[in-house]
């Protein structure tokens, strides 16, 4: 214990000295900030100079060995580095799916020269990385994708399409399923593999949602070569590798989408409601306003123990889908909210009449409405926790 409060005062007072004065207080939500890669973009220029000097400490992924450019803390040190950032109101130096997602998992699963390759970039925010699992034909059902890689001496030719992969167009590098064996079972015959997106006969398309923007992508495969070295696990095995990441993937959804805002409910309801003292005076807004900020509540302190869990080294389970239901209808409902108490001034679109954040107000609504499908729909993860978690029959 006596270590862990060294160790938290070393850390506040390093956090202290090397965080640039102007990111102080900008503390963002998940999944919010500077996403690296070689088109990285930094509309405040210190948010550069934290990357730097965090990824040189290896606390962009703490807990990742040091041998891989990561900082080597215990779970309990990176709790205590998450609570200081927090206390000081500072944004993460970096984000995206190579921390959260495809990071974790070569760690799992990657060869030594994969992890030596790949990890310290992640780690210094050079690289961005996008998933290339769902297909037009294949969504829930994944298993039934069909995009083909064919083994040519040492690399593979891959032909065939990927849709709703996310920010496709500003990435770099994609971890992909292909289908390596045609004649085999729907689940067998799948191989993970990682594909530079430089590479020739890669092209991303976004794609335009309701809400006027997307960061999602349509990606057409016309005979890419891949070296058959970034081949992750085994050939054929991949989706022993597929379902450890996709637990990744619903635990980064969920901590996104629920648990811990910046801003509560109440606090953005003072500018636009009445209120009667300290409470909201419309007495049913006000019950569903409370009853938000206790589900929301109870869903971060569940979240929280399940990080605690992960203090033994057991990896993301089943539970991972209960946390994916749960967090993004919980942001569903965050959402209505903000449009319930912003009244008419959510109702604008563009022009005159309302501020930045008020014309963001409808758009993230409608954006809010995929969050039970992406990542795997709500009935999938039902039919998983039914299986794996309650042990129930088909």
């Amino acid at each position: 214990m006596a270590d862990l409060e060294k160790f938290r005062a070393e850390t506040h007072k390093w956090l202290s000295d090397h965080a640039p004065s102007s990111i102080r207080g900008t503390m963002l939500g998940l999944g919010e900030g500077n996403w690296g890669g070689r088109r990285a973009t930094y509309p405040n220029p210190d948010m550069k100079v934290w990357l730097k000097v965090m990824a040189e400490r290896g606390w962009t992924a703490p807990e990742w060995p040091t041998q891989y450019g990561g900082g080597g803390l215990s779970k309990a040190e990176a709790k205590i580095l998450r609570e200081e950032m927090a206390a000081l109101k500072l944004p993460a130096p970096l984000v995206g799916f190579g921390l959260t997602m495809i990071g974790p998992t070569l760690l799992e699963y990657g060869t030594e020269e994969q992890k030596r390759e790949h990890l310290p970039k992640v780690v210094r925010g050079e690289i961005r990385w996008c998933q290339g699992y769902s297909e037009p034909g294949s969504g829930s059902d994944l298993a039934s994708l069909q995009t083909r890689a064919v083994l040519q001496g040492d690399h593979y030719v891959i032909n065939g399409q990927k849709i709703w992969t996310s920010y496709a167009n500003l990435s770099d590098w994609m971890f992909l399923l292909v289908r390596t064996d045609p004649n085999a079972s729907k689940h067998e015959g799948i191989t993970f593999i990682l594909m530079d997106m430089a590479a020739p006969g890669v092209e991303a398309r976004p794609i335009k949602l309701i809400s006027g923007s997307s960061p999602f992508c349509e990606t057409f495969l016309t005979d890419v070569l891949v070296p058959a070295k970034n081949v992750v696990f085994k050939v054929n095995q991949g989706w022993t590798v597929a379902k450890a990441l996709l637990n990744h993937e619903r635990t980064m959804i969920a901590s996104a989408f629920g648990g811990g805002r910046r801003q509560t409910i109440g606090d953005f309801a003072r500018k636009y409601v009445d209120f009667a003292g300290a409470s909201v005076a419309d007495a049913a807004l006000r019950q569903r306003m409370a009853q938000y900020e206790m589900d929301n509540l109870a869903f971060k302190l569940t979240t929280d123990r399940a990080r605690d869990a992960a203090k033994a080294g057991l990896p993301p389970g089943p539970e991972s889908s209960m946390f994916k239901i749960y967090g993004t209808e919980l942001n569903q409902r965050r959402q209505e909210l903000l449009l319930a108490v912003a009244g008419p001034q959510a109702l604008g679109w563009e022009g005159p009449g309302f501020e930045e954040a008020e014309l963001s107000l409808t758009r993230d609504w409608l954006r809010s409405r995929g969050n039970t499908i992406e990542g795997g729909t709500s009935e999938i993860q039902l039919n998983i926790i039914a299986k794996r978690v309650l042990g129930l029959p088909d």
